[in-house]
């Protein structure tokens, strides 16, 4: 019995060393399976490699409230085309527009230098760009897929190859217009009509407006106090909290935000995610901010267009 135990734990063994063996080599013969059949696609035209920035511009047509006449009315955007790889047969990059980024894929004719770039399709918003390159700038125009689900079917680019660079002292300049005309308010205001003595009242439509302190506090450079926050304004906290995602390159999805950061030379979108790249100054800013922001208040004024 000794005999017959002995025997079995030493064919056991055995097996068990041959079952390994066999795991390594196939272990090893995978790894030169994969490199035998992994191909490097060489690369060209790297000098074309970048974020090309610009207007993207289209035509809506609107209806005349007053007499049901349809007409033409141009509509302004800003996008960004990033082209991240270029090989023979195929170009790799996305597009970054309105806060809605999408890869694109297509090809580069090298003898008119100009690219075809195909968005996935599965987005409303996805269309084809036939874009020319000139030297350091892209024209041409953007088709959409689905021409009935977007407002403008067909836009014209033009578009510069700008190099994204995070610079904390990034501000609004000084002349911007400080303005949010994408949430107008209606007010009911009263007066006294001097003929007849009478108080009467009135609907107008005012507008939020912010203060000369997003030209004095920098979330990104200087530690922000409560006492710095207290009496601003909530346009104020909001710009001062998002010019900290932009000088990241956050591509806003609000309008309000893309309007005023697109009055700078400075503002690239190139992402729709900065968190990560937040420093912890900015982040313990924008948490201040954040709370500040919960409870202040809105100066609105009239403005003319």
């Amino acid at each position: 019995m000794k005999t017959l135990h002995y025997t079995l734990l030493v064919l056991a063994i055995s097996l068990t060393g041959c079952k390994k063996d066999t795991k390594n080599n196939n272990s090893e013969k995978d790894s030169s399976i994969a490199k035998k059949d992994s191909v490097v696609i060489p690369e060209i035209h790297k000098e074309y490699y970048g974020i090309y920035t610009g207007d993207f511009n289209g035509m809506v047509t609107t209806v005349d409230e007053m007499d049901d006449t349809p007409y033409d009315v141009d509509v302004y955007k800003k996008i960004s085309l990033k082209i991240n790889r270029i090989t023979k047969d195929s170009v790799y990059g996305q597009s970054i527009v309105n806060g809605n980024q999408r890869p694109f894929r297509g090809v580069f004719n090298e003898t008119s230098k100009s690219f075809v770039l195909d968005e996935p399709g599965n987005d409303k918003t996805d269309g084809r760009f036939e874009v020319k390159l000139t030297g350091d700038s892209l024209t041409g125009r953007w088709s959409a897929f689905n021409k009935a689900a977007v407002k403008a079917p067909v836009k014209t680019l033009k578009l510069l190859k700008k190099e994204f660079v995070y610079n904390p002292n990034f501000m609004l300049d000084k002349d911007s217009n400080l303005v949010d005309w994408t949430n107008p308010k209606e007010f009911v205001e009263k007066y006294t009509d001097d003929e007849t003595g009478k108080t009467e009242s009135y609907t107008t439509s005012k507008n939020r407006v912010a203060s000369d302190a997003v030209f004095k506090l920098n979330a990104s450079k200087q530690k922000l106090t409560e006492k710095d926050l207290k009496n601003l304004r909530k346009l104020d906290l909001e710009i001062i909290k998002n010019s900290v995602f932009a000088r990241h390159g956050y591509s806003f999805k609000k309008e309000t935000y893309r309007n005023f950061f697109e009055q700078t030379d400075w503002y690239i979108p190139v992402s729709n995610n900065v968190d990560q790249e937040l420093s912890p100054l900015e982040k313990e800013n924008v948490a201040l901010l954040n709370r500040f922001t919960k409870y202040a208040e809105d100066k609105y004024d009239s403005f003319g267009r």
